[in-house]
């Protein structure tokens, strides 16, 4: 190794993938007799290479390493594998960056070597190739040296139709790579397989070039009068050798609004209607600000400058990536419009041409009546957009068809391609010959009969396709069902339609990422496709089209993949086309029960809100039994709950019992309904207790609903929407003069306000009166911020954890929660903890659910809370969470009503303390 320059290999350890069930090592699997390595196997960090074996399992981010960077980073950056990424050829943001460092823009630009097998059992290394070696290779005979033989002899046949044909652009992705076979590109017939999508080889082993990673970053966004101007002046500006080039245009931010994505981030934006983001990388932030305020310079002396803001702040810099990065989802399901589809979403030409085709691209999108946003990688030329095709009727495919050819025809002008980053598969497979001609098809159908003579190797893409319009997902026979379902999917279209719901997935994938964000915790555990979003999405839209999965709504496929999903909603919020798989679970469930009895924890769980009134007649009693060493255990088996978890135990007296509202005079304080939820009323009374405290002390009459109600939120867990929808109903029934009389209602559980604020519309759409709670329903901190006026929260001079509710991400989101614990000086930090793993009932169960709650758990949270320090307090407002942290952990969680309360508290006893003494220090509950 060190005679290769390997300098460490410290670090490759932490680079392994996980793999389940098995008996070898981590990371090796034997199949056949013979071992294949699922791992990094080697990180060169002097040569600036990394080793992986079988890459197709390897995630992207693996080769994201201390000090060292892959070029190619796609959007999917944080979930993609590096096989999909060697199959279509892909880019990304930050490929501009990788041209810097000789390599240039595409993954086979970036690939040093691989090692292959052919279908008929040839394993051979494969990579740049000299005249010697060649030759030798040759003279050596066999399988091997037949195909070199072959490879050679195509390459002296069509070598000056390749140099005449092949486009000279940094995004040409289409068709076979032979420029790569070029002598005069080092015959290197491993970027010759790059791109090739599966159809001459299958890639055992790839070696790849990595690249420094800029320590420090700075962002530039210009603003632009229109698309066409920020175009065109992408070449002045790649001389300043950016990292990233991206554009975007006003109908994405029109598109966004619509969705209402982004909303609190689009005010960053410059003014303008078409937009870049160009960012800098340098050894220093001093260094990237300088590069920046130099092409800023620049452009104001050119005249007619555009908008500009230098973003500094790394959190707004995020923001502003997101934007540029929600393009998919924002532009997949707009309201109003058609729904996007792919068919023209990559092409690419010379990045010096981007301003005049995206005016020529546009001019042919109006003469076909469609309107997309463009976006993309404007530094490579790569144009990036969802079109409103119609995938469905006869005349809507022709028409999709006639753009096709003449969008081909207008790339291939520009002297661009089809393809700049997806590759080509079936749908632009028939279209190659209008860019390369027939002789160059011709010469494509050699190459792949040279390793694929049989014709085995993934037929019918790129070559001899099966055409644009078949095995289309919808097409002219597309028709699902329309059951009558409890939830309304108001979300996807104004008419309601589970079908629809199932459609928003569009296959972008993040619900398999490995880590950051929410969804999808099954996913991050199980690493199975089945227990994705993504994966479950594609169940149930292959069970509504009946044709693989024949069991309708009593199949046990879809029954099966559902299970492990924690209905933590994090994918309708991290989702970019905002898939709710917790809804889509409900709906299923409660078809798949009709008329059958379902498992006993369901019973014990979703009609908790019941069962916990029986108990609050004698609590004593019921702890005994569900505390006690022998009764517990028949306890918790009556009621499904594996041995590992304790039952929460049942309050001595409820908050409802204990409340005594303050007798104010009429109109002297605005009136608040403080939501008295299942759990904390019968579980932890001294939750709404401090809620209740901090909302008087900011001066409100504080009222509770004068009989005890339940938002059902645990009965959706089980598919009981019929009883749930009869829950929603009393709400509505008991507290409908406070509605209509405006009164607002402050709910502690995330999960409860996000009923109010989700489902109960969507279950309720034509009641004006649950149109009117959902608006008139806050969290803790969102009603101080918006409805006390000029609020001053008390001072807590503390460090603290925060982890956030996964319902509160995905429906309110946490901001107000961060801009109260900033004005109360907390030194806090939020988790990027994704889902706690409890997730209400999910936690409790037996098998695997159990385990997979504990490794959700064990992914970022509880290791967190353990290596806290004793003095730091713990913020989780949900329940299970602070059910999960206690049971794990040596440590409580608080909700944030108490840890205002403690400021209360600690700001009283500072007004009475006697000056002449010191301050009393309060004490931490830990």
């Amino acid at each position: 190794l060190a005679a290769q320059g390997v300098e460490e290999l410290g670090r490759v350890g932490r680079l392994l993938l996980p793999i389940r069930n098995l008996s070898q090592p981590a990371g090796i699997v034997r199949q056949g007799g013979d071992l294949l390595a699922l791992r990094v196997l080697l990180v060169a960090p002097v040569r600036r290479i990394a080793v992986l074996g079988a890459p197709v399992h390897v995630p992207r981010a693996n080769l994201q390493l201390d000090r060292l960077t892959f070029g190619p980073d796609p959007a999917t950056h944080s979930h993609c594998a590096v096989g999909g990424m060697l199959g279509n050829n892909s880019c990304g943001v930050h490929s501009v960056m990788s041209q810097f460092y000789g390599y240039g823009a595409r993954m086979s630009d970036n690939t040093q070597s691989l090692t292959i097998l052919t279908y008929d059992g040839l394993k051979m290394d494969v990579g740049p190739t000299t005249d010697e070696e060649l030759a030798e290779i040759i003279k050596a005979g066999g399988r091997r040296g037949e195909i070199y033989q072959k490879l050679k002899a195509l390459v002296d046949k069509y070598g000056p139709l390749i140099r005449e044909k092949f486009p000279r652009i940094p995004r040409r992705v289409s068709g076979y790579d032979l420029p790569s076979l070029l002598p005069e590109n080092g015959f290197n017939v491993a970027q010759a397989i790059v791109g090739s999508e599966g159809t001459c080889v299958v890639i055992l082993e790839a070696t790849m070039k990595l690249m420094p990673e800029p320590p420090a970053r700075s962002l530039l966004v210009l603003g632009y009068p229109d698309i066409y101007l920020a175009g065109g002046s992408c070449p002045g500006i790649m001389k300043h050798e950016p990292i990233g080039l991206e554009g975007f245009d006003d109908r994405l931010i029109g598109f966004m609004k619509k969705n209402d994505l982004n909303m609190d981030d689009l005010p960053l934006l410059p003014k303008g209607k078409g937009w870049l983001m160009v960012e800098f990388g340098g050894k220093d932030k001093e260094e990237t600000d300088n590069k920046a305020k130099k092409l800023m310079a620049e452009l104001k002396e050119g005249g007619n400058p555009p908008d500009m803001r230098l973003f500094d702040d790394p959190a707004q810099a995020k923001k502003l990536w997101e934007i540029r990065e929600s393009g998919l989802g924002a532009t997949a399901f707009v309201p109003g419009e058609p729904d996007g589809a792919p068919g023209w979403e990559d092409s690419a030409v010379p990045p010096d041409k981007v301003g005049e085709y995206l005016k020529d691209l546009r001019a042919l999108f109006s003469k076909y009546d469609y309107h997309p946003s463009l976006y993309g990688h404007f530094g490579q030329g790569c144009i990036h957009c969802r079109v409103g095709f119609d995938m469905v009727t006869k005349e809507g495919l022709e028409h999709y068809k006639r753009f096709t050819i003449e969008a081909s025809h207008l790339v291939v002008s520009y002297g661009g391609s089809l393809s700049g980053e997806h590759g080509d598969g079936q749908t632009r497979g028939e279209l190659l010959e209008i860019m390369f001609g027939k002789d160059l098809i011709g010469a494509f159908h050699e190459f792949k009969a040279i390793w694929d003579p049989g014709w085995l190797m993934n037929p019918g893409k790129i070559i001899d396709s099966y055409g644009q319009l078949s095995n289309l997902r919808l097409g002219v026979d597309y028709a699902p069902p329309s059951p009558a379902t409890h939830f309304n999917f108001l979300n996807d279209d104004n008419k309601g339609s589970f079908s629809r719901a199932v459609l928003r997935c569009v296959g972008v994938g993040n619900c398999r990422r490995q880590e950051g964000g929410t969804m999808c915790p099954s996913y991050m555990v199980t690493r199975e496709e089945k227990d994705s979003t993504r994966g479950r999405a594609h169940l149930l839209f292959e069970m509504l089209q009946g044709h693989v999965l024949k069991g309708g709504w009593r199949d046990k496929n879809v029954k099966d993949s559902l299970d492990l999903c924690l209905a933590c909603k994090g994918c309708k919020g991290d989702c970019p086309a905002n898939v709710d798989m917790a809804t889509l679970k409900s709906e299923f469930l409660a078809h798949y029960y009709k008329g059958r009895l379902r498992p006993r924890n369901a019973y014990a769980f979703g009609w908790i809100y019941w069962w916990s009134r029986l108990a609050a007649l004698m609590p004593g009693v019921v702890n005994f039994f569900t505390q006690a060493p022998v009764f517990s255990s028949i306890s918790k088996a009556l009621a499904g709950v594996t041995s590992k978890r304790k039952i929460p135990r049942f309050a001595p007296k409820t908050f409802r019992h204990s409340f005594r509202p303050k007798k104010e005079k009429s109109g002297e304080k605005q009136r608040v309904i403080l939501w008295v939820d299942t759990f904390n009323n019968f579980f932890l009374p001294e939750t709404l207790a401090a809620g209740l405290e901090v909302l008087e002390a900011a001066g409100f009459e504080v009222v509770i609903p004068r009989r005890i109600l339940c938002c059902g939120r645990p009965l959706y867990d089980f598919g009981m929407l019929k009883t749930a929808k009869r829950l929603l109903l009393q709400i509505l029934e008991t507290l409908r003069e406070d509605i209509r009389q405006g009164t607002p209602v402050v709910g502690l559980e995330p999960s409860c306000v996000a009923v109010f604020r989700d489902e109960l519309c969507d279950m309720l759409p034509h009641d004006e009166d649950a149109k009117r709670l959902k608006q008139q329903t806050y969290t803790l901190a969102e009603f101080l911020e918006k409805k006390v006026e000029n609020y001053k929260a008390p001072p807590l001079q503390r460090k603290a954890i925060v982890h956030g509710h996964c319902h509160q991400k995905a429906v309110m989101q946490m901001k107000s929660e961060e801009k109260l614990l900033k004005s109360m000086k907390v030194d806090y930090s939020i988790l990027d903890s994704g889902c706690c793993g409890m997730a209400g009932y999910f936690g409790y169960e037996k098998g695997d659910h159990y385990d997979v709650s504990i490794k959700v758990g064990e992914r970022v949270l509880l290791p967190e809370v353990r290596k806290a320090a004793p003095d730091t307090i713990i913020i989780a407002d949900g329940f299970s969470c602070r059910e999960q942290i206690v049971q794990q952990t040596k440590r409580k969680g608080l909700h944030l009503a108490q840890v205002l309360q403690m400021a209360l508290h600690e700001k009283d006893n500072a007004a009475a303390a006697v000056p002449e003494k010191k301050e009393e220090k309060v004490s931490l509950p830990v």
